[in-house]
């Protein structure tokens, strides 16, 4: 196209005239960072990620909960590796003071994370997506907002990492770690071939299963009634969950939020359609024999 490397640029030089500039509260421009709505969770992408959850370096992304122990008693406790190996150094474990806590999976532009992050003031958040520019949006807003909020320590608990969680998800989280997951407006995949890279299917319930903790919950929502119908079917059909009765959803400040703040919903909303909710509750793991 003959407009696109001229695009391209501009988008470049508007993303580079941001970096290094932490004082800068401007909210990014969402027009610089759109990208194709889909992306083939299959193919090997270029990410990284930790070996497994104790690798992980959390601190950078919630630095306002950074702790820093010395002489390696922290990660005799928790598990968590030091950057020094040498037993006569001692050592700074880039960890935080709190786990996190409820993830929002293929969380695009990031509109749930911030409607939740104010309702959830002491609860860490993280938005977890696969597309390179939509990652780098949310965590620029992510940036901006605490310098806004400076003052108030305001959206120091939610982060954004590009990552997919269909390959990934228990290198980042302990068994039993998250309170909440949410699958917001995820990609039907219509045809019934590509039915394999849906979000939701028994084996992937199983690893939401692995790291929730008993009494979380899965929040779902589609305005696509044959991708609602799967996902109630496959997590019904699951023996690690229940699903939540519609008294006690429609009483859940978090399905409030899921309706109205995702930019999916608002697409929803502006076309007139309709959204499908569903919860499932983690059971309690039945006792060994």
């Amino acid at each position: 196209m003959a407009g696109e490397p001229a695009k391209r640029q501009k988008r470049e030089q508007y993303k580079k005239s941001l970096t290094g500039d932490e004082q800068n509260a401007a909210l990014p421009k969402k027009k610089f960072y759109r990208q194709r709505a889909h992306a083939n969770p299959f193919s090997d992408h270029s990410l990284t990620y930790p070996k497994s959850p104790s690798d992980m370096d959390w601190a950078s992304h919630y630095p306002a909960y950074t702790v820093k122990e010395e002489s390696g008693e922290y990660e005799k406790e928790h598990g968590a590796e030091s950057e020094s190996h040498d037993p006569g150094q001692p050592t700074t474990v880039r960890a935080i003071s709190k786990p996190v806590e409820i993830a929002d999976i293929g969380c695009g532009f990031g509109g749930l994370l911030f409607g939740l992050a104010p309702e959830f003031p002491d609860t860490l958040l993280l938005g977890m997506e696969i597309r390179t520019s939509v990652t780098e949006y949310v965590q620029e807003k992510v940036r901006a907002l605490r310098t806004q909020n400076v003052a108030t320590n305001g959206y120091q608990n939610v982060s954004c990492i590009r990552a997919n969680t269909m390959k990934f998800l228990p290198n980042f989280f302990t068994k039993s770690q998250l309170t909440k997951i949410f699958l917001c407006f995820p990609d039907p995949h219509f045809k019934q071939r590509k039915h394999k890279a849906r979000i939701v299917s028994y084996t992937l319930n199983s690893e939401y299963a692995y790291v929730l903790r008993p009494g979380g919950v899965v929040y779902t929502i589609t305005d696509v009634q044959d991708l609602h119908n799967w996902m109630v079917e496959h997590f019904e059909k699951h023996p690690s969950f229940d699903r939540v009765s519609e008294e006690d959803q429609e009483q859940d400040v978090c399905v409030k939020i899921m309706r109205t703040e995702t930019e999916e919903g608002k697409k929803v909303e502006r076309n007139q359609g309709t959204k499908f909710i569903a919860l499932f509750r983690r059971v309690e793991d039945p006792p060994w024999p």
